[in-house]
């Protein structure tokens, strides 16, 4: 009996060890640990730990460890990566609708954004992540966007023609820079830097933060404060991760990822405050100002097709959200 009895100890002790263990998830994303990305992923991970009493722990992989992010959201989708965390444009790829948000002027400034995203239509476009076997934890941020090229200065829509334009991997951002006349095409972020260096593209657009963290100002000459679009992030999760854990566990990762986007929006916020001043110090010419209506005015000639592909109401409605 006494030995029966110290066997069923040893296998509760063991099985107590395995229970307070923790279960390491990885998240990867394409930013290095310095930007908005980094800065949410990591805020993210601590929460994570927190909330769980460090049941989860949250791996990170940052500078595309785990490849683009198309590539990030495939894997997710699959479930041979449990997380990342992604920027707006490729996730039209898998979800078209979300799409919409990458409509050149879209949005009125950072602030406007926030309050759709934090309203009743970002809320609808979490959910739609679901059909393709994700969860849409919450949004974050990747900023507002802006051009650099190393050709000239852009402050008119004309200085936009001819140049060769790299765009992520998103059709409605094709659509908008070919309405301005740009010889664009898209390309995996982790390729950009060399594609810049050796000319095969002019030029870019990413926000401040993303441009201060990958050093585009060693291979570009000017800098444009064009805010043409607002780039959302998601978390995205494996469904069947997020479905094999606790109700408890599931609002703990969701309430976490939250905090992390909102650690994200502060990082584009201080970027888009300060960075223009580092660039500057690091060489490039910037064009503070440009003519929005003017901008907006070129691209028009794509907005029919965007807003049948979007619905017309539904760019109005999130045009109007005060």
């Amino acid at each position: 009996m006494a030995a029966l009895a110290a066997s069923a100890l040893l296998l509760f002790s063991v099985d107590g060890a395995q229970a307070q263990q923790a279960r390491t998830l990885k998240l990867g994303h394409i930013l290095g640990s310095d930007s908005q990305l980094g800065a949410g992923a990591a805020a993210f991970a601590d929460e994570v730990a927190k909330r769980t009493s460090g049941r989860y722990k949250i791996e990170l992989y940052p500078n595309a460890a785990l490849g683009g992010e198309v590539e990030a959201i495939k894997a997710v989708q699959l479930g041979t990566v449990e997380l990342t965390f992604v920027t707006g444009a490729p996730m039209l790829n898998f979800v078209p609708d979300v799409g919409v948000f990458g409509i050149p002027f879209l949005f009125r400034d950072a602030g406007h954004a926030h309050r759709v995203f934090d309203g009743e239509v970002g809320q609808e476009y979490l959910e739609k992540f679901r059909a393709q076997d994700m969860v849409a934890l919450a949004w974050g941020e990747n900023g507002m966007r802006h051009i650099t090229n190393a050709k000239r200065p852009i402050s008119a829509p004309e200085d936009v023609k001819g140049l060769k334009l790299r765009v992520p991997q998103s059709e409605v951002m094709v659509a908008g820079f070919k309405a301005l006349g740009a010889d664009v095409a898209p390309l995996a972020f982790p390729e950009l830097y060399n594609a810049l260096q050796s000319g095969q593209f002019d030029g870019q657009e990413n926000p401040i933060a993303t441009i201060l963290s990958a050093k585009f100002a060693q291979v570009q000459k000017h800098l444009t404060l064009s805010a043409h679009s607002y780039d959302p992030a998601a978390f995205l999760m494996s469904i069947d991760t997020f479905e094999d854990m606790s109700d408890e566990d599931r609002a703990a990762f969701v309430e976490a990822a939250k905090v992390g986007g909102k650690a994200s929006r502060k990082a584009a916020a201080d970027a888009q405050a300060n960075g223009v001043k580092t660039l500057r110090e690091q060489g490039l010419q910037v064009v503070t100002e440009i003519d929005r209506a003017a901008f907006a005015k070129a691209v028009a000639p794509a907005m029919p097709d965007l807003e049948k592909k979007f619905g017309a109401a539904q760019v109005e409605r999130i045009r109007n959200v005060q």
